[in-house]
């Protein structure tokens, strides 16, 4: 599958089927701090990504009102 990463942008590719928990263990990536998007959508943990999927991996960004 294609993956594209951010803070640092960039693009991998990672061999599919995986589940979105294993992909992110592949790449060592702290699950709580990332969204994974498939095409348009969000992707849960448990969802399997193909081969031919391309992803997108976004940390998350919070903040408050002042």
């Amino acid at each position: 599958m294609n993956v594209r990463l951010r803070n640092p942008d960039r693009r991998i590719e990672v061999p599919g089927p995986l589940s979105v928990a294993a992909l992110l263990a592949r790449l060592d990536v702290n699950p709580e701090g990332v969204l994974v998007i498939r095409g348009d959508s969000l992707a849960t943990k448990d969802e399997v990504l193909a081969d031919t999927d391309d992803v997108e991996i976004r940390p998350v960004i919070s903040g408050g009102a002042r």
